[in-house]
C-alpha cells in the first residue's frame, strides 16, 4: 500500500486502522481531524514508530519541547518543513513497513 491507496482509504473510511500498525492508525486519525484518537493511540505505544508519530502530533499541537522529546525517542530527526510533508514522510515510510498483501 501506498499513501495515495492509503489516503483513498481514509476517503472511503475502510475499517482498516485496526489492522494497521499504532503509528499508521494514529495518522489515519490526525488526517480524519481527530487529533486527540490519533495521540491516545500512540501515548503508551513504545515502538520508534509510535514516538515518531508522537513528536509529530505534539509539533502539531505547537508543543516544540514534548516534540523534541519524541523525536529523540523515535531516533528521527526533527522535522522543519510543513505539516503536511511530514505527514506525507511518516506515513510513506511507516506504510513501506506494512506487509504488501495486507487488505482492507
Amino acid at each position: 500500500m501506498n499513501t495515495e491507496e492509503f489516503l483513498r482509504l481514509i476517503e472511503k473510511q475502510c475499517p482498516c486502522p485496526e489492522t494497521l500498525p499504532k503509528g499508521l492508525q494514529a495518522m489515519w486519525y490526525d488526517n480524519k481531524g481527530d487529533w486527540n484518537k490519533a495521540h491516545e493511540i500512540v501515548t503508551d505505544a513504545s515502538d520508534t514508530d509510535s514516538a515518531w508519530v508522537h513528536a509529530y502530533l505534539h509539533r502539531k499541537e505547537g508543543d516544540s519541547y514534548n516534540a523534541h522529546y519524541w523525536y529523540q525517542r523515535s531516533g528521527q530527526p526533527a522535522f522543519s518543513g510543513e505539516l503536511s510533508q511530514e505527514w506525507e514522510q511518516i506515513t510513506s515510510v511507516l506504510l513501506k513497513k506494512v506487509n504488501a498483501t495486507h487488505e482492507c
